[in-house]
């Protein structure tokens, strides 16, 4: 991906204001991403030199609302980040490297301490929170409510706790208390889905595997673009606070929040049963709350940035879209052909045909 950066009449400066009508007898000064490289043949003519930057920041008196209205029409304008983007060309293999060496160690401490029955609190911990009910209903919505209340409240603090000990430090602690608990939750699902009582079954109705198995892969191509930064995850390249507007993002501002409603729709149904419609009620709240909570903290990191992204996205899939707020380049499914996606693909339905291996591993931890 190329970018621009043009110098005109106005020095440029660090923070701008959205400025949603625009005067042509006032100069203008507006950052812009540009998706594709401008050339000497582009339809707009600027009497200015372009250098390969990051940022696009325009600053012309004579620049009207005519010709603004021709370049958002001609060009993609972005204020926030492409998502899923990935050059194999620009990755250390030495990151790479050490990533597979973090990745190992966390592995094998999570085994350690958490998951063997042997040396891990896991065990003890499920039990302790299944002697406060004999219902595994109100266990499993325990389990998500612990997890939700650790991720989420992390999260919030982020900001504050980033300015105290650092990105790296702050996403070790976040992901070393989210991710024990995450695979608790996860586990005790799948050892107590049949549980509980039956309220439907619709499991033999036709058609119906076919409904579920799509939905469930559709759900992971919602995943939130940031979950595809690894060596973010990992802490290996500092984790950043990303705003994000290209691929998913112009279908829902939330990917994350509709493919987990996807994914405990399609299993709550198949399922049928009071345990399956728990874990949907749990999981399905914590995300509609991570809804407001991310909209909240990218509004305080980004301000009027993130505005201009909220008021042309929409948290309904396709809202924005279909009122015209959201406009669809003409090469919009490119932003799909990447290698994150490619991965993603393999993965899921590596997940499908792994699924008696998963469940065989969970049983016998006998959470």
């Amino acid at each position: 991906m190329i970018h621009s950066f043009v110098f005109l009449s106005k020095p440029v400066i660090s923070s701008f204001p959205h400025r949603p009508n625009f005067n042509h007898t006032q100069p203008l000064l507006r950052p812009i991403n540009i998706i594709k490289p401008i050339s000497s043949k582009t339809s707009l003519e600027f009497p200015c030199n372009f250098l390969t930057r990051k940022t696009l920041f325009v600053s012309c008196p004579c620049f009207t609302d005519a010709d603004t209205a021709k370049l958002t029409s001609d060009e993609e304008v972005l204020v926030g980040e492409d998502s899923a983007a990935f050059e194999l060309g620009k990755q250390k293999i030495s990151s790479w490297i050490y990533f597979t060496i973090v990745l190992g160690v966390v592995l094998f401490l999570l085994d350690f301490a958490w998951i063997d029955n042997s040396t891990g609190f896991g065990k003890p911990f499920v039990d302790a929170v299944s002697s406060l009910s004999a219902s595994h209903e109100v266990v499993m919505l325990m389990l998500i409510l612990i997890f939700a209340t650790i991720h989420s409240g992390l999260a919030s603090l982020r900001d504050i706790g980033e300015k105290l000990i650092g990105e790296r430090a702050y996403r070790v602690i976040f992901a070393g208390l989210s991710l024990p608990l995450a695979v608790t939750t996860v586990v005790y699902f799948i050892n107590h889905r049949y549980d509980g009582l039956q309220l439907w079954q619709l499991q033999t109705a036709p058609g119906l595997h076919e409904v579920v198995w799509i939905s469930n892969f559709i759900s992971f191509f919602f995943l939130y673009p940031s979950t595809f930064n690894l060596l973010e995850v990992a802490a290996v390249d500092k984790p950043k606070m990303h705003i994000w507007e290209s691929g998913i993002m112009r279908i829902t501002r939330h990917p994350q929040m509709v493919g987990q409603v996807l994914w405990c729709l399609a299993h709550t149904i198949w399922i049928g049963n009071s345990v399956a419609v728990a874990a949907s009620l749990g999981l399905i709240g914590h995300h509609l709350f991570g809804v407001w909570n991310g909209d909240r903290r990218l509004a305080m990191r980004y301000g009027d940035t993130f505005e201009v992204v909220k008021k042309r996205t929409s948290i309904i899939p396709f809202v924005a879209i279909l009122d015209g707020r959201q406009k669809l380049p003409k090469d919009y499914y490119k932003e799909f052909y990447r290698l994150p996606y490619f991965s993603i693909t393999v993965l899921t339905l590596g997940a499908y045909f792994a699924h008696p291996l998963m469940q065989a591993a969970s049983f016998r931890l006998h959470w």
